[in-house]
């Protein structure tokens, strides 16, 4: 029905539709009632990346069920725990629980994960085919330590832009000082390496440029909201 270039566009137009809906409606309009959707606006940004698919392979819903997984384990350990990331605790903006931790961050780390993905290997590609010729290191090595390090290194660069704006929004709260720990970011790194890694060894496509533009449409969203709100 709708060509792969097609889908691309009609994501990117309904997300950035989304995103530009939450600013106004967060800082103008009703804060609290706006808050309240960011379970449903993320269901939505996780239903585009799989409308934006040519075919839902069974390697993409086996990463999403990893990343889900993996990202309720992980949140659920360290906020019973506060050996993973640090002293913390959710709110209750974002829907249903287990255990304290929502669902829906769950299905955020698979978004956060396959934009990372997806992001730096489109970056990858065109940097590689102006450099190839002088670099004498396979392009599947390089492929598969820039997948892993770099897109970490992106995740943790999107985790320090959405911190503020996540406590103001009342997704959760750093507990004792109220600091966020250098510790958290190098959790975050060595959890989405891993990840990433299982990226690669599923092989999924790197060619998807509305996972590109969700992420930076993120980062815009959280700058703005840690600015103003």
């Amino acid at each position: 029905m709708f060509s792969t270039y097609s889908k691309y566009q009609i994501a990117s137009v309904i997300a950035l539709i989304f995103h530009v809906i939450g600013i106004i409606g967060i800082l103008f309009i009703d804060k609290e009632l706006f808050i309240s959707t960011s379970f449903f606006h993320l269901l939505l940004m996780a239903g585009l990346i799989f409308f934006t698919q040519p075919t839902i392979s069974k390697n993409l819903v086996i990463f999403f069920l990893v990343c889900f997984v993996t990202g309720m384990a992980v949140e659920w350990y360290g906020t019973s725990t506060g050996e993973l990331f640090g002293n913390y605790a959710y709110g209750t903006v974002l829907g249903p629980k287990f255990q304290g931790v929502p669902f829906i961050i769950g299905v955020n780390w698979f978004i956060l994960m396959y934009c990372c993905a997806v992001s730096v290997q489109m970056f990858f590609d065109r940097i590689y085919n102006k450099v190839k010729d002088t670099i004498k290191i396979k392009k599947n090595v390089l492929h598969h330590i820039s997948l892993v390090v770099d897109g970490a290194f992106l995740a943790v660069i999107t985790d320090y832009f959405l911190e503020p704006a996540a406590i103001k929004l009342g997704y959760w709260k750093w507990l004792g000082d109220g600091q966020i720990p250098l510790y958290n970011y190098v959790c975050w790194f060595v959890i989405s390496a891993c990840l990433l890694a299982v990226f690669r060894l599923l092989k999924l496509d790197t060619k998807n440029i509305f996972a590109v533009n969700l992420l930076l449409l993120q980062i815009m969203f959280f700058l703005i909201i840690s600015s103003f709100l």
